[in-house]
This record gives structure tokens, sequence and C-alpha cells, in this order.
């Protein structure tokens, strides 16, 4: 006869209290991850460019279409994104921000922050550029 074993059980997920520290943790990972395939489209565009017109005209097609354009500005927002939740947790490695009210600021500054950059550069790009 085998004799189990009582341990204390491991925390998990549904231990926890979901806070908005916890979920914005896992969309800087998310976005991280997005960026990569961003990328992808941004190494696309230079090659085309490098190209000559006719590649170019191409992406430019691509990225003038609603899908397109959808696709640049989710990118431009976890890049945004993703910059500043990276200067919420440099901060945390410097050894600040780790009061609860200074984490749920840094929180919501990364979350506001990216959100309110990504529109007033597509604002001042369209501003700009005329609308294309």
């Amino acid at each position: 006869m085998t004799v189990r074993i009582e341990r204390p059980l491991s925390p998990h997920l549904q231990t926890y209290r979901w806070t908005l520290t916890m979920a914005l943790s896992i969309v800087h990972r998310i976005t991280g991850v997005a960026l990569y395939f961003g990328t992808l489209l941004l190494a696309w565009w230079l090659i085309a460019a490098a190209s000559g017109p006719a590649a170019y005209g191409n992406v430019q097609a691509f990225t003038s279409s609603f899908i397109g354009r959808l696709i640049v500005f989710g990118y431009t927002w976890a890049l945004l994104h993703h910059l500043l939740s990276g200067l919420r947790h440099f901060c945390w490695d410097l050894g600040y921000g780790f009061k609860a009210t200074e984490r749920e600021a840094l929180t919501w500054g990364a979350l506001i922050g990216g959100i309110a950059l990504t529109v007033l550069l597509w604002i001042a790009a369209y501003a700009v550029g005329g609308g294309r």
C-alpha cells in the first residue's frame, strides 16, 4: 500500500484575483510577439522600396487597404504599448514603483499612454500626409 503524502498545492491563476497589472504583463508578452510579425511587414516594405516601383506599389496597395491599415494601426499600438510597458518594467528593475498606488499608476499610464500616443501619431501622420 502506497501512503499519499499531503503536500501544499502550488498557487494557480484561479487562486489569485486578477489585477490590471497581471493582465498588462500578459499583454506585454503578446505585443512582443505581435512586434515580431509586424517587423516582418516592415521588412517587406523596406525590401519592396529597394526593389523598385512595382514591388513598392504592391506593398502600398496592401497597406492602403482597410485590412492593411488595421494591421499597421495594431502594429503602431503594439510598438507604443510595448515601449511604455517596457519603461514600466525598467522602473521596477530600478526598484521604484512597487507601492500599490505607484504600481497602478504605472500600469494605467502604460495602458492609456499606448492608446493615446497611437491615436496622436496617426492623427499627426494623416495631417502631414494629407490622408494618404
